[in-house]
């Protein structure tokens, strides 16, 4: 998310050149096997009668199922080309999208005074950060939650390097849809899978329940079966 380095450009012509069609992208599965999944683990902490911040909401495939749950939701993410795919694919205005970088204070402290008290939704941002990002990303949900809010978080755990790696190291070389990630020089960090709590914690939030989750991807294996990603999810809040 560092807007001064290349990532910004990586994410904008990632999105540019990925196939404008529903799963074109590795990790954008049908809401059905993402966001709904996540919303029993959620919906007993979150007042859904608050607005929800879906926080690096690419192209919205979540956002969209997520604007049937919530009154009012507002997908951001770090690169105007997602934002763009989003509204394009959201012609009935379901939800909002806007370009923001979440460790960007004065937008997020901007954002949180029109909304209000808000709950965040947030899928794998954490590893896409640049490392001295992570914690001020975390302030920003901390910032939008307020006292009333709730923050739903999933982050890959430290098992998924190693089903990453191989799946670039195939004889063949890495399922398309990851090759077409790699390509754009994105790669997800490595943090610690007891670091992402801490990030929480750290940003004056109680870690209120959490647990462990694959994600479901676009691509196949051999067998035919979609290929998985170990993920961990926490959601954390100020308690009341």
């Amino acid at each position: 998310m560092n807007v001064a380095g290349g990532y910004l450009q990586a994410w904008e012509s990632f999105w540019r050149d990925v196939p404008d069609e529903p799963g074109a992208a590795f990790w954008d599965s049908e809401a059905e096997v993402t966001a709904a999944g996540h919303l029993p683990l959620f919906e007993g902490y979150a007042d859904d009668t608050l607005p929800l911040v879906d926080l690096g909401c690419g192209n919205g495939t979540q956002t969209r199922f997520l604007a049937g749950r919530y009154g009012r939701v507002v997908g951001v993410d770090l690169a105007a080309a997602a934002v763009e795919r989003a509204r394009r694919a959201d012609p009935g205005g379901l939800a909002e999208y806007r370009q923001l970088n979440g460790a960007d204070a004065e937008a997020v402290r901007a954002l949180h005074a029109e909304l209000g008290d808000a709950n965040v939704y947030m899928r794998g941002v954490l590893h896409q950060c640049e490392p001295d990002e992570r914690g001020p990303l975390v302030e920003g949900i901390a910032e939008l939650l307020g006292v009333r809010g709730r923050a739903f978080a999933d982050e890959l755990a430290g098992a998924a390097k190693g089903v990453l790696m191989g799946l670039a190291q195939q004889p063949g070389g890495p399922p398309a849809k990851l090759a077409a990630v790699f390509a754009h020089g994105i790669a997800p960090g490595e943090v610690p899978d007891e670091a992402i709590p801490d990030f929480f914690r750290s940003a004056g939030l109680d870690v209120l329940e959490q647990g462990a989750l694959p994600l479901t991807t676009t691509e196949y294996a051999a067998d035919g079966s979609r290929i998985q990603v170990p993920t961990n999810w926490l959601v954390a809040g100020r308690r009341g």
